[in-house]
């Protein structure tokens, strides 16, 4: 009897440690995907800080294209918002589609904005602007490499969620939904940085 006891103990201690682990890695997980996607807000909030400047050194050249500036603020003021909602809550994914929805449209106003100033010469040569052109790009560059990396994360979490046995535990430990990707409409525009050239 003594044997049997020691035998069940063991297998229910080894059980237990086992359901501990996988809730430590449910958590690992989670937390990754929060601090990658902590990066990404580190890198739009800088993208969306250039943009009034570049805005501002562009507006004396470009009195005749209000609309176009416009639609640049417009578009970084939605963005703004949307990426405070999805900071916090980054696993909601109507939060995640809604800030990739708006940063799709802040991609599209830039391109527009670059296809516009390509017509001011004055402008293309402007310091400052040439300046801020070379940041944004850097900062275009940094948001893929930030996005990959959530995207990594979500997948990796996901992933483990979804194998047995941890599928079966996830939702009892508070881990319900599945993460987001956060994707851009127009992917290609963010794999190759906008190039905006004066």
């Amino acid at each position: 009897m003594e044997i049997t006891g020691f035998i069940t103990l063991v297998i229910a201690a080894a059980l237990l440690f086992y359901i501990v682990g996988i809730y430590n890695r449910l958590v690992s997980l989670k937390n990754r995907n929060e601090n990658a996607f902590a990066q990404i807000e580190v890198q739009l909030k800088r993208r969306h800080d250039l943009i009034p400047n570049l805005v501002e050194t562009a507006r004396g050249y470009l009195k005749h294209e209000r609309e176009t500036l416009d639609a640049v603020t417009s578009a970084r003021n939605s963005a703004i918002n949307d990426l405070k909602t999805a900071a916090s809550n980054p696993s909601s994914a109507s939060a995640i589609d809604n800030l990739g929805r708006a940063e799709s449209t802040l991609t599209d106003a830039l391109g527009r904005f670059s296809a516009v100033m390509e017509a001011y010469p004055d402008l293309k040569a402007n310091h400052n602007m040439m300046a801020l052109t070379e940041e944004l790009g850097s900062t275009e560059n940094k948001v893929a490499f930030a996005r990959q990396a959530f995207n990594d994360c979500v997948t990796s979490y996901n992933i483990y969620k979804q194998h047995f046995p941890p599928v079966l535990l996830a939702a009892f430990f508070g881990h319900r939904a599945d993460g987001r990707l956060l994707e851009f409409a127009d992917t290609e525009v963010i794999q190759t940085a906008p190039r905006i050239e004066f």
